[in-house]
């Protein structure tokens, strides 16, 4: 094994991590009837908002990736998409568990501060380590992908390309997340 493959190891590691702390906010309680029943109706706006929204991102990333494969190439093109899908795959994780942990805090607060806190804490982590994980991934098997390449501007370009599908997505996420995860997060508190 090349030393430079020795970033997977880390990468593996923190998906590793996200995963456990998933299955561990899994099977925190709920809430009271009331809270898991707020949290549902939160759960399926999520989910009818998530799909909405990535079905329009989805069309405008294959429209711009199409662009770019014509002006720019197949190496531009694919980084792009690649960023974009592990930018898509990281705001569905960050979603998914930000909405169904918001009861479960709640109902982590009624044993005291310090539960709420340790809860709210590790479902924030778990968005951080997914983006991280997933953004290293993402640039590693791109980059050793196309460093066989024998065109670097190509690789350069590439690696461009994917940064920019990870930013699209992850802007169009922020404009309209945002609003929907305040909304999701006054719902809770209720």
């Amino acid at each position: 094994m090349t030393p430079q493959l020795l970033i997977f190891a880390p990468i593996a590691l923190t998906l590793g991590y996200g995963a456990y702390l998933v299955g561990w906010l899994h099977r925190q309680p709920a809430g009271t009837s009331e809270q898991i029943e707020i949290s549902e109706a939160i759960k399926v706006g999520a989910d009818a908002y998530l799909n909405r929204q990535y079905r329009t991102v989805g069309l405008v990333a294959v429209i711009l990736a199409a662009l770019l494969y014509i002006v720019l190439g197949w190496f531009v093109a694919v980084g792009f998409l690649a960023g974009a899908i592990a930018s898509t795959a990281s705001g569905y994780v960050g979603m998914m568990i930000a909405v169904r942990s918001n009861s479960k805090t709640t109902a982590a607060a009624l044993r005291g501060l310090n539960p709420a806190l340790t809860l709210a804490f590790k479902a924030g982590a778990v968005t951080g380590f997914f983006v991280v994980a997933l953004s290293l991934l993402s640039v590693a098997v791109f980059y050793f992908w196309g460093v066989n390449s024998s065109d670097a501007n190509a690789l350069r370009n590439g690696l461009i390309g994917l940064s920019f599908g990870a930013s699209l997505i992850s802007v169009f996420a922020r404009l309209g997340g945002g609003i929907f995860t305040k909304a999701a997060d006054v719902g809770a508190d209720l």
